[in-house]
């Protein structure tokens, strides 16, 4: 927002797709249905209509599922429907032409080195598995909603592995990625490192 630009957290893609496969009861062990539904479920991300708090506003087939896939069984599951081919490929070239418009914030464990390699700034955040476990613990305590820290870390922990395990774009900075750590700082702190960043390329 400070920025003026698109947020695009193309993660939510493979949390719509979980979501959906997972609400038709679909076997998420078969890949070629998963596939199937990637390529042909209607997904859209647009900018939010609801003052709640959201980023950005998911769509699968019309539905609104912004909330729907921040789910305990959706976060256990995304990595193995984001680790199929045939998934990837979907989305990558859905991710890829909204990249291209411009303009755009794009956040992703693959948008520098698969989705769009040719960025002008490319930026590796990290934070460690604890840190990020109780992050989304806040957040999902102040949403009045249940929380497990030690379920989240686990799971966490479970899809970094997978992640940075999987053989179609696994999770790795670019070559030219300038790497930020977040561990020891906020939001606010972040945001201005960021800015920083982006106005040395702008110069």
């Amino acid at each position: 927002h400070a920025l003026h630009y698109l947020y695009f957290d193309t993660g939510v893609m493979y949390r719509a797709v979980t979501f959906a496969a997972l609400q038709r009861n679909l076997d998420l062990d078969d890949e070629a249905a998963v596939t199937a539904l990637a390529e042909g479920a209607r997904l859209d991300v647009r900018p939010p209509s609801v003052d709640d708090g959201r980023p950005n506003e998911v769509l699968v087939d019309e539905q609104d599922v912004t909330w729907e896939i921040r789910s305990r069984e959706v976060e256990a599951h995304v990595s193995q429907v984001s680790a199929y081919p045939g998934v990837r490929r979907a989305l990558t070239l859905l991710q890829r032409a909204i990249g291209l418009r411009g303009q755009v914030v794009m956040v992703g464990r693959d948008i520098g080195t698969v989705v769009l390699p040719e960025a002008d700034l490319k930026i590796f955040l990290i934070a460690s598995a604890e840190q990020r476990a109780q992050r989304r613990y806040l957040e999902l305590r102040d949403r009045g909603e249940p929380a497990d820290y030690p379920a989240l870390l686990s799971a966490m922990r479970q899809r970094d592995l997978l992640d940075s395990t999987r053989a179609v774009a696994p999770l790795r900075p670019a070559d030219d990625a300038r790497i930020l750590d977040s561990d020891q700082l906020n939001a606010d702190q972040v945001l201005e490192l960021v800015h920083t960043w982006v106005n040395e390329w702008q110069t």
